[in-house]
């Protein structure tokens, strides 16, 4: 029988992974390899085998957490990216920790900022986020600004980080600030960027900029964090710890991590200005469809005849797609099925009214999503699908509701 610790061989269509055997709430295979990345299998399609057992690695419980007098009380909601772990290199173990006292003990500085509560929302891998969880984890935000929280801090994985800050922006008007932070490399590495962006994140949330924001390293040095609009940002690299920037705006601000001050760039909703207002509700049932040359126009008709309810496009430049697309957005819009136009160039504004096809796109009934992220804009319509008639969706996907569409062209960067 397999242990936590044992050092396992997974084979899989013919390739050959060899690691340590670590927690999985999902029921899969999860090992830590010597490069120090972890890997995920599906039980029911690989092998398994023994290599060497392991020890149980002993790893004593965090002291209680000791409230001090003065501090803001912050909410630390965990998705299943931790931002502290414990590991026995004897064995190689890793056990991911959750609750408050456990990230308190690993990263002491926390302690001086805030006096803190935690909760496990649920513990999954990233890309396994659902519509469902993004208005779980929107009630739990609101519950937590209910209960008297000053700030919450959402721990998550970065692969789909920015779809989770533009649900939340969606859903919720928030009184306090709601800062999602993750780590690009895991806590058991040297390189490990969890610390330093938890801690800037705390100073983040117990300030004065009361939106979702995602707070990461702003460069490859442990420097400052960046504060990004939870609408406004994309992970543009794969492993680098700079990895996320803002898009078509600026920052909202920085945080310096040795003197923990933070310098803001421009204007934000500050604490206190609104009061709590949740609007949880989403249309699971939309698409985000990538156009390429050659790309069949089918695509948009499958999810029309499947009952999907809205589609973005992520076209090229100022968002077009082939002129024999236009037939099958008119079908898609006469079905009562609206259709944001949305550019792979990320950076810039869609305009469908310089070249023949993008006229003959907005005519077709097709909606410019001017200078939306195409996620943000997917995210965006599941939302205004779900409060909104589809008949309001036209107008209320080309005005601003949650910072997500720059004022003007000339101020996107």
């Amino acid at each position: 029988m397999l242990e936590l610790g044992d050092r396992i061989l997974v084979v899989k269509d013919g390739a050959r992974r060899e690691g340590v055997l670590m927690p999985s709430a999902t029921g899969h295979i999860v090992i830590k390899m010597d490069s120090g990345y972890n890997a995920g299998f599906d039980k029911e399609s690989c092998t398994v085998e023994l290599v060497e057992k392991g020890k149980k690695p002993k790893i004593p419980p965090a002291p209680p957490l000791k409230r001090r007098e003065g501090l803001p009380n912050v909410s630390i909601l965990s998705t299943g990216g931790t931002i502290a772990s414990k590991v026995d290199y004897r064995t190689g173990a890793v056990t991911s920790q959750f609750s408050a006292e456990d990230i308190i003990s690993a990263i002491p500085e926390l302690e001086d900022i805030a006096n803190y509560d935690g909760k496990v929302i649920y513990n999954i891998l990233s890309e396994n986020m659902k519509a469902e969880y993004w208005q779980e984890l929107a009630r739990a935000v609101a519950s937590e600004i209910r209960k008297g929280s000053d700030g919450v801090i959402v721990t998550h994985g970065t692969d789909t980080m920015t779809y989770t800050a533009a649900a939340l922006s969606f859903m919720l008007k928030t009184p306090v600030p709601v800062v999602v932070v993750g780590s690009q490399r895991s806590s058991d590495r040297p390189s490990s960027d969890a610390a330093m962006n938890a801690i800037c994140a705390a100073t983040v949330v117990v300030g004065d900029i009361a939106e979702v924001s995602v707070v990461m390293h702003g460069s490859t040095s442990d420097e400052y964090c960046l504060i990004h609009r939870g609408t406004k940002v994309r992970k543009m690299h794969t492993s680098r710890r700079d990895a996320f920037q803002s898009i078509n705006w600026p920052p909202l601000g920085k945080v310096d991590y040795l003197t923990r001050t933070i310098e803001t760039f421009g204007d934000y909703q500050r604490r206190g200005e609104v009061e709590l207002e949740l609007l949880d509700k989403l249309e699971p049932q939309c698409a985000l469809v990538k156009y390429y040359p050659g790309s069949p126009s089918t695509v948009l008709d499958y999810y029309v005849e499947s009952g999907y309810k809205g589609i973005v496009i992520e076209g090229t430049g100022l968002g077009h797609v082939a002129s024999d697309w236009v037939a099958s957005i008119k079908t898609a819009t006469d079905a009562g099925v609206p259709v944001v136009i949305t550019s792979q160039c990320l950076r810039g504004r869609i305009c469908d009214r310089v070249y023949d096809t993008g006229r003959d796109m907005l005519a077709a009934g097709a909606i410019e999503g001017e200078d939306m992220l195409p996620e943000v804009s997917l995210v965006k319509l599941m939302w205004v699908l779900a409060n909104f008639t589809t008949e309001d969706a036209a107008n209320l996907m080309k005005k601003p509701i949650a910072g997500e569409i720059s004022a003007s062209t000339l101020a996107t960067v």
